[in-house]
């Protein structure tokens, strides 16, 4: 049996294609080289263990300790940096328009309370709009390498608020940093990982 060996993917547009929101150097840094490292070392920790035949998520789910870390690292940042676009889609609409005007009252609150989110979480980690099974949306706000997956979740739309996403177009003005992503998410990525019964 043939041992899975993750790669890093190709990011679809340029890595100056999402300036001035995050520069062609933090792409060159956060992507290319931090999430980079996450893969090799995921790579290395799954060789010769139950791991290493399993799909990303499966691992995210089972794992603990640094394998988690490394797994849910790797997933977290890929699932970031391809809900960005130069040129998509910068509302929702369709059902997530009407779900996200539904549970926040519109969708700028939604904005406010998202970028809220994310400012309140002390130290590094993410915030995360999710839905359960019921189509009910839940911004969540994880610390360090924690995703929505390990609560039973789907994962629709993150923001990493680790400094390392930031710092070097922003400094320490997280709030800032946040609210720039708002001119590069593309709903339509968002809306495809949003699938109402």
């Amino acid at each position: 049996m043939k041992t899975v060996q993750y790669t890093l993917p190709e990011l679809p547009y340029a890595k100056d294609a999402l300036e001035p929101a995050i520069s062609e150097r933090t792409i060159d840094y956060h992507y290319g080289k931090h999430e980079q490292a996450y893969i090799d070392n995921l790579n290395n920790l799954i060789k010769d263990t139950e791991y290493e035949d399993m799909s990303l998520e499966e691992i995210i789910e089972k794992a603990e300790g640094p394998l988690f870390n490394n797994a849910s690292q790797a997933w977290n940042h890929i699932f970031y940096f391809f809900t960005f676009s130069p040129t998509g889609s910068r509302e929702p609409s369709g059902e997530l328009r009407k779900a996200i005007e539904l549970q926040f009252g519109s969708f700028e609150a939604f904005k406010k309370d998202f970028v809220e989110a994310g400012v309140k979480i002390f130290g590094s980690g993410w915030v995360w709009l999710a839905c359960d099974e019921d189509g009910k949306l839940l911004i969540i706000q994880k610390s360090n390498a924690g995703n929505p997956i390990t609560d039973g979740l789907t994962p629709l739309l993150v923001f990493d608020v680790w400094e390392h996403a930031y710092y070097l177009d922003y400094q320490n003005r997280r709030a800032e940093a946040l609210n720039k992503l708002w001119d590069i998410v593309d709903w339509d990525v968002v809306s495809s990982r949003f699938e109402v019964d």
